[in-house]
C-alpha cells in the first residue's frame, strides 16, 4: 500500500450543498504514482451492505470537491453507489507543490489513482467502477477511458476541452499559428518574472466586478462561482484562479487522441444553450467516429440548459439524476 503524506482536512461540513441523511460522509486520501496525496470526500449509502458498484467524481476545472463534485458524488450515494469526490493534484485540500499548476498527465493520473483507491475498498466491486467528469474534467474523463481499462463506464457532464481551449480560444477563435505564437511568448516571459519574484502569479478566477457588456458566459460563471449559489473559499475560479502559467502545457498537448477506441460504455450530457456545447457535440463526433465501439456511447443535449445549470442542477434542476442512475446500474452491473 502507498503511504500517504499528510494532509490538514476541514472537518466541518462546508460544502455548497445540503448534507443527506442517507449517505454516511467521511474524508479519506490516496496517493497518485507522482507521490501526491489526494484528499476526497466519501459518500457511502446508509443501507447496502457487500460489494458495491463505485465512482469517482471530479471538477469542475478550476472548482473543488465541496462544490459540484461533491453534489453529484452524494446524489449518487443516496442511489446506492460508493463515492468519492476529490480535489486534483496542487488544487483544495489536496496535496503537490507548487499550487494551482494543472497538467495533461498529471491530472489524469488522479483519475486513476481515484479508481485504485476505490479498487481496493473492502466494500467496493473492483470490477463495478466509473467515474463522472465535470467541465474541463469532463475531458479528462474521457482520456482516462480511453487509457483505464478497469473503468466500465464514464459520465461527461457539461464538458470542456482543456486542451483545445488553450490552443485554440473560446470557440476557435484565436486558432492560429500566429496567435499561439504570441500567446506562448507571452507566457515564456511570465514564467521568467516568475523565476525572478520567487513566486508564481495568479492569473485572476471569474471576474469580479462584472462588467456591464460581459459575454453571456462569463456572467453565467459569476453567476455559479461569486455568489453563494456556488462560492467556496478553496476553489481557484472563485477566487485568485490558477496561475498564469498554470495550464501551459496544455497548449501541444491534446488529450483525446484515441477515444474512438474506447470500449467501456460513455455518456456525453451537455446543455443545449451551454456555450461549450459544441465540445460535447464535437466529442462524441470523434468518439463514435470509425469506432468499432459506438453501440454503447450516448449524447444527451438538455432543452434550454446553460453551462452552470449542470454543476448544481440551476433553477430548473435539470441534472439528469435518474439517467444517470440508469447508465451507471446498466453498466456497472
Amino acid at each position: 500500500m502507498m503511504k500517504t503524506a499528510p494532509l490538514n482536512l476541514t472537518r466541518e461540513w462546508d460544502k455548497t450543498f445540503p448534507r443527506s441523511d442517507k449517505v454516511n460522509h467521511s474524508k479519506v486520501t490516496f496517493v497518485n504514482r507522482y507521490g501526491i496525496t489526494l484528499a476526497a470526500d466519501m459518500y457511502e449509502p446508509k443501507n447496502k451492505s457487500g460489494k458495491l458498484p463505485a465512482i469517482a467524481v471530479c471538477g469542475p476545472f478550476g472548482a473543488v470537491k465541496e462544490q459540484c463534485s461533491g453534489l453529484y458524488a452524494q446524489t449518487m450515494a443516496e442511489r446506492g453507489f460508493l463515492t468519492i469526490a476529490f480535489d486534483p493534484s496542487f488544487t483544495g485540500e489536496s496535496g503537490g507543490q507548487p499550487r494551482y499548476m494543472a497538467s495533461p498527465d498529471i491530472n489524469t493520473e488522479d483519475f486513476q489513482a481515484a479508481v485504485d483507491f476505490l479498487s481496493v475498498q473492502e466494500n467496493v466491486d473492483p470490477e463495478r467502477i466509473g467515474i463522472i467528469g465535470i467541465c474541463g474534467w469532463g475531458g479528462m474523463a474521457l482520456n482516462v477511458a480511453a487509457l483505464d481499462t478497469r473503468i466500465k463506464a464514464t459520465a461527461v457532464m457539461t464538458m470542456y476541452d482543456m486542451t483545445r481551449i488553450n490552443a485554440k480560444g473560446y470557440f476557435d477563435s484565436a486558432d492560429s499559428e500566429e496567435q499561439r505564437y504570441e500567446m506562448k511568448k507571452s507566457l515564456n516571459a511570465q514564467r521568467i518574472a516568475d523565476y525572478r519574484s520567487g513566486e508564481y502569479k495568479l492569473g485572476g478566477g471569474v471576474v469580479d466586478p462584472l462588467p456591464e457588456d460581459a459575454p453571456f458566459f462569463v456572467k453565467d460563471y459569476y453567476d455559479y462561482y461569486k455568489t453563494p449559489r456556488g462560492y467556496h473559499k478553496r476553489s481557484l475560479n472563485s477566487n485568485g484562479g490558477w496561475n498564469v502559467i498554470g495550464c501551459m502545457s496544455f497548449i501541444n498537448q491534446p488529450i483525446l487522441q484515441y477515444s474512438s477506441e474506447i470500449r467501456s460504455a460513455v455518456l456525453i450530457v451537455h446543455g443545449e444553450k451551454a456555450h461549450s456545447c459544441y465540445f460535447g457535440r464535437d466529442a462524441y463526433a470523434d468518439m463514435v467516429k470509425d469506432s468499432k465501439y459506438a453501440d454503447n456511447k450516448q449524447l444527451l443535449i438538455i432543452p434550454d440548459a446553460v453551462h452552470t445549470d449542470l454543476y448544481d442542477g440551476g433553477a430548473k434542476k435539470v441534472i439528469p439524476f435518474d439517467k444517470l442512475d440508469r447508465f451507471f446500474a446498466e453498466n456497472l452491473n
